[in-house]
């Protein structure tokens, strides 16, 4: 990631966060809607969920400059995943979930630049996450 991808994905986060817990509750209903068979795996009260969902974005916006320094936390977070029943094929929805709530939440700010930002730090996210899931299933 370029500095400049990283400064549209920080600008357009804080439009995104300043929304409070309704980004939440769009991405969730959104996932939900597209990949039905991962409501099962959250509890009902998504409430504290997306409370998680958003301090972890935000941690992640906030290291973008020195993604390195998260990536074990990462990883972690990708062989947790495991246990929760998330597969790699859920990633794919995830990402297209928090997708188009950006869209929904910025508007005509979510430029093709910015949806090009967001995307190449989702899969690079996702794709470390997963990683470290199947070194954990293939240990």
């Amino acid at each position: 990631m370029n500095a400049e991808q990283i400064a549209l994905i920080q600008d357009s986060f804080e439009k995104v966060q300043a929304l409070g817990e309704a980004v939440a509750e769009m991405f969730y209903n959104r996932l939900f809607e597209i990949a039905p068979d991962v409501r099962p795996l959250f509890p009902q009260d998504i409430k504290p969920q997306g409370r998680k969902l958003l301090t972890m974005l935000a941690t992640v916006v906030n290291c973008l400059d020195n993604l390195s320094s998260i990536v074990p936390a990462v990883q972690d977070l990708g062989r947790r995943h495991v246990g929760y029943q998330a597969k790699p094929e859920h990633y794919d929805a995830v990402g297209q979930a928090l997708l188009w709530t950006l869209s929904r939440g910025l508007g005509d700010d979510f430029t093709p630049d910015v949806e090009e930002a967001w995307t190449e730090a989702y899969t690079i996210l996702s794709s470390t996450m997963i990683e470290a899931a199947e070194n954990r299933s293939a240990a």
